[in-house]
């Protein structure tokens, strides 16, 4: 129980006013015992130290196996190599398994809606502030570092709700405090010729590998990463079924995307494979193509009575080939090194496959808006004909305003969709991790079987004309998505060490924490800048 505090000193409020903020800021952590996000995150730490433990024995064994020559030795352990291998293999796709379908807790809808990718959080060692920041407060502040352990303990527990976030505002704010208090930590205590002396630990979201370093622009990169992650976690659970919850997924993709980009441009020195300028190049480009997926759906959930509409039809079939040119731009990310040697495989596929379910998504729209959409206007036709790409003879394939040619036409694209679709279903057949995500299943069967009920509909026993090449569809978005940056001055805290003399740039930290946020340097301390005007994204 704590104690009554009957002091009424000047600085008594302003003490309670900063403890009712951290309390309600730990509210964004969930307890491992308390929800299946803290178990899985649990299960995760877990997989990071098994990989930790298998990784030091490989180190031991490969030290012995150059120092021994004697032959049996070197056997034995090169057998024992191979042991610690495959557990470091089983271990990597446990974490795997539990980044594609555990953490994606399935979206919280009735309607069938493709799963989305979520990222998961970064893991860390607990850390003991306490020696480093007495000593500093000692030598350099001239004060009784025992004094401050009641700010010492509450920073530590800060940090600690930080390994188990909610998926919610709540922990993304928990998180941005915890950034925030990291900002002025280091403009007090962290000179160019002066460092904490902690050694932060984190392990990669990717691989499971650790990292250490001991700059303390590692541990706000591994935040800001986590801020990224959270993000992407939030976005794949909205219910897409509806326009508040697509909203909510697109704002949630964004903000994903800004956090990775903001971190690729200003940490240059990645200790790990998941902080590389290549890897959040990649994650960057997925976030921006799944909130375009769901730009694709606000769109379908606005136009339902848009079937006998020839131009509505035809601006969905370049919203969805727009999808499908954002998917394949990944794809070829992915598939390139050095980002293919640790991306989960079930990743790849699954990028695979919707950048051929949205290619094959653009030709049906194409079709139905060439079979079912009324002849449109003659002054019309310019621009519906920039839908589909110069063919190598003609500059630009003309429109068929004819019945029967615009229904030859609309076979064609039909039989290009039933392609794109059966290969969609191939891809995601041969993958284990995919074939148990019943959801995309269900999507790509339900957009064969339309794509076959409408191609019955065409199929009449006395056409006899010959095959069409259908061209392809010109992608095009009348609603991009950018990156959002997160706005790290939205949440306001109080620096806990606010006793000591006051810090340098206390003002630009606590207004404008983008700054701080924009000169992450990953070689040495961070630079905080004066503030500029700042504006909430």
């Amino acid at each position: 129980m704590v104690p009554e505090d009957r002091s009424d000193g000047p600085g008594d409020g302003e003490e309670r006013a900063r403890l009712r903020a951290a309390g309600t800021v730990r509210k964004g952590c969930d307890l491992p015992a308390d929800s299946s996000h803290g178990h899985l995150q649990s299960r995760r730490a877990r997989i990071h130290q098994q990989i930790d433990r298998e990784l030091r024995m490989r180190t031991g064994a490969e030290n012995l196996y150059r120092a021994t020559s004697n032959a049996r030795v070197r056997e034995t352990v090169a057998l024992e190599l191979s042991d610690v291998n495959s557990s470091l293999q089983l271990l990597k796709e446990e974490l795997a398994g539990l980044d594609s379908s555990g953490d994606t807790a399935q979206p919280e809808s009735e309607g069938v809606t493709a799963p989305m990718i979520p990222l998961g959080l970064k893991e860390t060692k607990p850390l003991d502030w306490a020696p480093p920041l007495k000593e500093l407060i000692c030598r350099h502040f001239g004060e009784d570092g025992a004094s401050y352990e009641a700010e010492i303990r509450e920073l530590e527990d800060l940090r600690q709700a930080t390994r188990t976030p909610s998926r919610s505002k709540a922990g993304l704010e928990l998180l941005t405090a915890y950034y925030n208090q990291l900002c002025f930590l280091e403009a007090r205590f962290v000179t160019p010729a002066r460092s904490l002396g902690l050694l932060f630990h984190w392990y990669d979201s990717l691989t499971g590998l650790p990292a250490q370093q001991r700059a303390l622009a590692f541990e706000k990169g591994s935040v800001l990463f986590n801020i990224g992650a959270l993000h992407t976690q939030i976005g794949a659970r909205q219910n897409r079924s509806c326009p508040e919850g697509i909203g909510r997924a697109v704002e949630s993709f964004q903000r994903a995307a800004g956090a990775f980009s903001l971190l690729r441009e200003n940490f240059s020195h990645a200790p790990s494979p998941d902080m590389s300028p290549a890897s959040l190049s990649m994650l960057e480009q997925l976030m921006n193509a799944q909130a375009q997926e769901c730009v694709f759906e606000g769109l379908l959930l606005q136009a339902p009575g848009a079937a006998h509409d020839c131009l509505a039809q035809l601006r969905l079939a370049q919203e969805a080939a727009q999808v499908a040119a954002e998917y394949r731009l990944v794809h070829r990310t992915m598939a390139q090194p050095p980002v293919q040697d640790y991306v989960p495989f079930a990743w790849t596929t699954l990028v695979h496959v919707k950048a051929e379910h949205f290619h094959a998504l653009a030709h049906y729209h194409a079709a139905l808006g060439l079979c079912d959409g009324a002849p449109v206007a003659e002054s019309e036709l310019p621009v519906l004909e920039q839908v589909f790409l110069a063919s190598a003879e003609a500059r630009s394939p003309a429109l068929p305003q004819e019945r029967e040619e615009r229904s030859k036409l609309g076979k064609a694209h039909l039989r290009r969709a039933l392609l794109g679709q059966e290969a969609a279903l191939q891809l995601h057949a041969v993958c284990r991790a995919l074939r148990r995500e019943d959801l995309l299943q269900a999507v790509l069967a339900r957009a064969l079987r339309r794509s076959l009920a409408k191609y019955s509909e065409l199929d009449l026993e006395d056409d006899f004309h010959e095959a069409t090449e259908a061209p392809d569809v010109q992608p095009k978005t009348q609603q991009r998505p950018e990156g959002r940056t997160p706005s790290f001055s939205r949440v306001k805290v109080a620096d806990i060490f606010h006793r000591l003399a006051p810090c340098r740039h206390h003002r630009s930290l606590s207004l404008n924490g983008e700054m701080a946020a924009r000169a992450l340097q990953a070689g040495g301390p961070l630079q905080v800048q004066q503030p500029s005007p700042a504006s909430d994204l």
